[in-house]
């Protein structure tokens, strides 16, 4: 038999005739006109549907649709009435029935019962294999949610490992320059920890809210300054810009690589100054990164450009960069200290 039908009638006649007629469509119907027995069969057997008739022995359909609901049955109702009103089709619809039939002599009514238990029983099959489905997503989800956090923790664990070490190292090293490229490499690793932290921290899985990331980028690099640099101060003004995480990582390394080397250079040893850092949307594609001093200036110095000091690494790293995500890094003429800027597509 495809589905198993509890009919719940004390008209004995008519639940012989329908036991026959839905029988032909391979229906297995059993009839039980005991609202009590019914309540028990459907706790303790498995039925696809149920069809109930309204007017019963001392207690209408509507009754026992509210025992249904005491205790827990939730087997799809095709409900059954003699009467033409609509009230009571509408109320036992409310009380949680799945459809209704009205009861009449003719065929018509064998017919569209045959229907109204073919209909209610797919849907309910429906609805079951999408709860299953949407569980079975939930489930998946929320694996894949734990399993990003954890490797999230475990990226997150070893970057921090690693710039410990640099510190450390920096800390025990006996040359100034070793100690400076120990330094400029945390630097480095910390851009790209902040660029990870944004990612994994936000809904967005493909982009980077800019302002934050620089903004704690920044305070960062600020955290490691020490010695004759400890003097100098970094600001930021920032736009609210999204970037994807490509270019991010990016803008986080330039305006590491552009702030490292104004710490260092752009003003005397013990003098006080600032470095501003800008990140401002130009027109809708494209926007101004640019980092600047009231120092010394290029001119005074030609050693003191961004990235030209020993290694030259720094240089390469910001000049690639800029290529790769706008126009080139620029250092336009200025009547006191340094300006570096790079004109940022925010498109392709």
């Amino acid at each position: 038999m495809d589905t198993r039908v509890l009919y719940i009638d004390d008209d004995v006649p008519l639940a012989h005739l329908v036991r026959r007629n839905l029988g032909r469509s391979n229906h297995d119907v059993i009839h039980e006109h005991d609202p009590a027995r019914a309540v028990e069969k459907l706790q303790s057997e498995t039925f696809d549907v149920v069809v109930l008739d309204h007017y019963l022995a001392n207690m209408t359909g509507l009754d026992i649709l509210r025992r249904f609901r005491e205790a827990g049955i939730s087997t799809p109702v095709v409900y059954v009435t003699g009467s033409s009103e609509a009230r009571i089709a509408v109320e036992a619809l409310k009380s949680g029935a799945s459809d209704y039939v009205i009861k009449n002599a003719s065929e018509d009514f064998l017919s569209l019962l045959s229907d109204a238990v073919v209909n209610t029983v797919a849907n309910a099959r429906l609805r079951k294999a999408k709860e299953e489905a949407d569980e079975e997503t939930r489930r998946a989800k929320e694996r894949a949610e734990a399993l990003l956090a954890e490797m999230n923790h475990r990226v997150a664990n070893s970057l921090a490992l690693v710039t410990s070490l640099l510190r450390l190292q920096a800390g025990s090293a006996q040359h100034e320059e070793t100690r400076q490229v120990l330094q400029e490499t945390q630097s480095r690793i910390s851009a790209i920890a902040a660029m990870h932290r944004s990612l994994y921290s936000n809904d967005k899985i493909s982009s980077v809210d800019m302002k934050p990331y620089i903004g704690a980028l920044v305070g960062d690099l600020s955290d490691t300054v020490s010695g004759p640099e400890s003097r100098r101060q970094i600001s930021v003004d920032l736009d609210d810009i999204e970037l994807p995480a490509d270019k991010a990582v990016s803008v986080g390394m330039i305006v590491t690589e552009l702030a490292t080397n104004a710490l260092k250079y752009a003003y005397a040893e013990g003098e006080e100054g600032e470095i501003r850092v800008f990140f401002k949307r130009v027109d809708e594609t494209s926007a101004r990164l640019a980092v600047e001093d009231d120092g010394a200036g290029l001119a005074s110095s030609s050693e003191k450009k961004p990235g030209n000091h020993k290694t030259g690494l720094g240089t390469r790293i910001v000049r690639s960069m800029a290529d790769a995500i706008g126009q080139g890094i620029q250092y336009p003429s200025t009547e006191r200290g340094t300006v570096a800027e790079v004109l940022v597509h925010l498109e392709g």
